[in-house]
């Protein structure tokens, strides 16, 4: 058995009142490799309210020290090639550094500390460069998801610092895009063409708590019948100092 462990450790980011660590252990485990990482996102806010936010019955400057858009997680993966085929597993558990989930009074202190660890990422791929790959467990939404992983403040704060209501804040989601969700999901991913790429897949529809119970109330069923059906397509373009990415 390889015993031999390759640690690296990205540096932290000191700036603005918040800190980002990242770190990376990779682990040859025989014919596999095992991946270990994360990141922590801690954020000192101070937001201004105003106009209908701003309600007796809240502060209109409410300080809080909590996580920005990106939640701090710890992710565990490991890859493998055998028979031509590159396999590999992902596992990521996020949580945030808020006291609780339900609003501003909880992040306040008042709350009992119901922030939870959320497993977004359980899935499988395989395939070859050759042909393509395909997913399957649960993993970001493929409609919009390239929205938010390119949003500039995902490393940040964003919109919704004193309001989310959640454990991070929310970025340009509402603002700018809809939340892809995290969602289980059979998807096929094209080779690269030379920067152009994409991704059909099918998926469970989004249905937290409210959403069962709405649809219970039409159909008198607490479960959909049908899949979701995504889709998107990239490009990625690059020349001398200049690159982007365009996607539908």
């Amino acid at each position: 058995m390889n015993k031999n462990i390759k640690l690296a450790v990205a540096g932290a980011v000191l700036a603005l009142g918040s800190t980002a660590a990242n770190a990376g252990i990779i682990i040859p485990a025989g014919d596999c490799t095992v991946d270990i990482g994360g990141n922590v996102n801690s954020f000192v806010t101070s937001t201004k309210l105003s106009g209908n936010m701003a309600t007796a019955s809240r502060e209109d400057t409410p300080v809080q020290i909590q996580t920005g858009l990106l939640p701090s997680a710890l992710g565990i993966g490991a890859k493998t090639r055998q028979n031509d085929i590159d396999t590999a597993i992902q596992f990521t558990f996020f949580t945030g550094s808020s006291s609780g989930d339900t609003g501003i009074a909880q992040r306040n202190g008042a709350g009992g500390g119901n922030n939870t660890l959320n497993i977004r990422q359980a899935f499988l791929t395989f395939g070859d460069k050759s042909w393509g790959s395909v997913k399957l467990g649960k993993d970001i939404g493929i409609f919009a998801s390239n929205a938010i992983l390119n949003d500039m403040t995902l490393l940040g704060v964003g919109a919704g610092a004193a309001m989310s209501g959640g454990s991070t804040t929310l970025g340009g989601i509402g603002t700018g895009y809809i939340y892809a969700g995290w969602k289980g999901q059979v998807a096929y991913t094209t080779p690269n063409f030379n920067g152009f790429q994409a991704t059909v897949g099918i998926t469970n529809p989004n249905q937290g708590a409210s959403g069962v119970s709405e649809l219970s109330s039409v159909t008198g069923d607490l479960y959909q019948d049908r899949f979701g059906l995504e889709g998107k397509a990239s490009y990625s373009f690059s020349a001398d100092n200049f690159s982007g990415k365009l996607w539908v």
